[in-house]
C-alpha cells in the first residue's frame, strides 16, 4: 500500500501560500503511488493566541478574549476564502468555522464568569486550533484535486486523562488507527486529522503537550506500521547546530534513532522528543523535511546510521535551567537518600536533566519553573539546599566518541574560556553533556563547532550546501 504518514507543521499551514506549497507535496506524494496520510498542527502562532485568549477569561477580561477569538476567527475564514472558490464546499467550510467559533467563545465566557482555568478547559480551548486547520487543509486539498478526507484524531488517538500532556493509550490506538484510516486508504481517499489533540476513553479532549503534532503522527505511523514517517517543518533538516549561532552549521543527512532522541530531549527543536519511541519500535525511518524547500533531501532518521569520520554529528542546548545543590553531611553512608530526593521531584512532577553526586552532596538540573521554591522547601527538611538559574545544558551527540580517547580533552580544551560547573558523560555513551552560565552558551556552541565540523564527513554532513553568511560587524 506505500503508507507514508506526512505531518506539516504550524509554518507549513500558516498562511493560503504556505497550505498551497503543503498540497503540492502531498500531490507529488500521490503521483509516486504513495499512500498518504496527513496530520497537520494548527496554524502558526495559533495555539500560543488560544492559550491567551483562555488567560484572559480565566482572569475576567471576557472582551478581551473574545477579541482574541475574533481576530482567529478572522484569519481562519480569510484562508478557507483564498483557499476554496465561492462553492458549496466554501460555504460549508465557512459554516463549519464559525459553528467552532461561537463554540470557542462559549467556553470562554463561562471561564470568564467561574475565573478558573483547568487543565480540562485549557486542552479544550487549545484544541480548536488543529479541529479548525485540519478541516481548512482537508477542503484545500480537494480543490486541488486530492481526494482528501477529514478525520478527527479525537476517535482514534485515545489517551489518559492527564490532562495537557496526556499518555497516549497504545493497545486502544493500535486498534482504532488501522480501523478507521485503512478502508479510507484502500479507496484511494488521502485522510486528514489534526496533530496534537486526542480523547480519554470518556471522549473529553486532551492534547499531547506542546509540539505534540509531531507525536501524533508518529503514533498513527507506527500503528499503520508505514513505510516512512515524514515530519514536514521550516528547516532543511537536523543541523549540526542553531544556525542563527552558527551561520555554517551543517545539514545533517543521516542520523540514528538513537542520535536523534538524544537531541531532541536535549534541546533540539526540530522534533518532539516523544516522536522517535513509536518510530523506533516499528523501525520505521523518520525524515525530516523542509515545506518551504522540497527538493531538499532532509534529514533521514534510522535504527543504524553509517560510520561517521566526525565524532560528533550535532550540538543541542537547553536553556532556562537550574541547578539545584543538595548538602547533608548528616545523611552519611545513609541508606535510601537518593531515593528520598528524588521523592521530592517526583511529588511536584518536576523532571531532572543532570545528576551529579558524592558522599554527601547531590547537584541536580531541573527546568526552571514556579515549582523551584516548594521543592527546595521539601528538600531543605532533608538537607541543606540552594539552586540557582540561567544555566544551560550544551550536549554534544554522536554515536562515534565512543571508545574514542582523548574526546574530553579536546571538549574542554574548545572551551577553556568559558566556566563549566557539571559534566556528564558516563550515562550515555553518545552524549557528552555539560552545564555552563546560560550567557556563554552561544559562544561555547561557536567554539565547539568551530573545533569539531572544520573537516566535516561528506557522507554524513550536506558540505556541498554550505553557505558562507558575512558576520556583522
Amino acid at each position: 500500500m506505500n503508507l507514508v504518514v506526512m505531518k506539516f507543521g504550524g509554518t507549513s499551514v500558516e498562511d493560503p501560500a504556505a497550505i498551497g506549497r503543503t498540497a503540492a507535496i502531498v500531490a507529488g506524494r500521490v503521483a509516486m503511488g504513495k499512500s498518504p496520510v496527513v496530520v497537520v498542527s494548527a496554524m502558526a502562532k495559533v495555539t500560543d493566541q488560544l492559550l491567551r485568549a483562555a488567560e484572559s477569561a480565566s482572569q475576567g477580561d471576557r472582551t478581551g478574549a473574545l477579541a482574541i477569538s475574533s481576530r482567529l476567527r478572522g484569519r481562519h475564514r480569510d484562508t478557507a476564502v483564498a483557499l476554496v472558490p465561492q462553492t458549496e464546499e466554501q460555504k460549508a467550510l465557512l459554516k463549519h468555522i464559525d459553528e467552532k467559533f461561537d463554540a470557542l467563545d462559549e467556553v470562554l465566557r463561562g471561564l470568564a464568569a467561574i475565573l478558573e482555568l483547568t487543565p480540562r478547559i485549557s486542552d479544550l480551548i487549545v484544541s480548536f486550533g488543529e479541529r479548525i486547520s485540519s478541516q481548512i487543509v482537508a477542503a484545500a486539498f480537494r480543490d486541488k484535486g486530492i481526494n482528501a478526507v477529514h478525520v478527527d484524531a479525537r476517535e482514534i488517538i485515545i489517551t489518559d486523562s492527564q490532562f495537557q500532556k496526556a499518555i497516549p493509550q497504545d493497545e486502544i490506538i493500535d486498534k482504532k488507527v488501522p480501523e478507521k484510516l485503512l478502508p479510507l486508504v484502500s479507496e484511494g481517499k488521502v485522510p486528514v486529522m489534526g496533530g496534537f489533540i486526542a480523547s480519554n476513553e470518556a471522549g473529553l479532549t486532551t492534547t499531547l503537550g506542546r509540539g505534540g503534532s509531531d507525536f501524533t503522527g508518529a503514533i498513527v505511523g507506527g500503528a499503520l506500521s508505514a513505510e516512512a514517517i515524514e515530519i514536514w517543518t521550516d528547516v532543511d533538516g537536523i543541523m549540526t547546530t542553531d544556525p542563527r549561532v552558527c551561520p555554517d552549521a551543517l545539514r545533517v543527512k543521516v542520523i540514528s534513532f538513537e542520535e536523534a532522541a538524544e537531541l531532541a530531549y536535549f534541546g533540539a527543536k526540530v522534533l518532539h522528543p516523544a516522536t522517535i519511541l513509536p518510530a523506533v519500535r516499528k523501525n520505521i525511518p523518520v525524515l525530516v523535511l523542509n515545506s518551504r524547500n522540497a527538493a531538499c533531501e532532509g534529514t533521514r532518521i534510522i535504527s543504524l546510521a553509517p560510520h561517521c569520520n566526525s565524532p560528533f554529528k550535532c550540538i543541542a542546548v537547553k536553556k532556562k535551567l537550574s541547578i539545584i545543590d543538595v548538602v547533608a553531611s548528616r545523611m552519611l553512608m545513609t541508606h535510601g537518600y537518593l531515593r528520598q530526593i528524588f521523592e521530592v521531584f517526583d511529588k511536584h512532577k518536576c523532571a531532572v536533566d543532570m545528576v551529579s553526586t558524592s558522599e554527601v552532596s547531590v547537584s541536580l538540573t531541573v527546568d526552571s519553573n514556579s515549582k523551584l521554591p516548594e521543592i527546595a522547601a521539601d528538600l531543605s527538611k532533608l538537607a541543606d539546599v540552594k539552586y540557582e538559574g540561567k544555566k544551560a545544558l550544551v550536549c554534544m551527540v554522536g554515536e562515534d566518541i565512543r571508545g574514542q580517547n582523548g574526546i574530553a580533552a579536546q571538549v574542554f580544551n574548545a572551551i577553556r574560556h568559558v566556566n563549566v560547573r557539571m559534566i556528564s558523560q558516563g550515562a550515555s555513551e553518545i552524549n557528552m553533556s555539560f552545564m555552563i552560565e546560560e550567557d556563554d552558551a552561544d559562544e561555547a556552541v561557536r567554539s565547539l563547532h568551530a573545533a569539531f565540523f572544520q573537516n566535516p564527513d561528506p557522507a554524513i554532513f550536506d558540505v556541498e550546501a554550505r553557505k558562507q553568511v558575512p558576520v556583522n560587524n
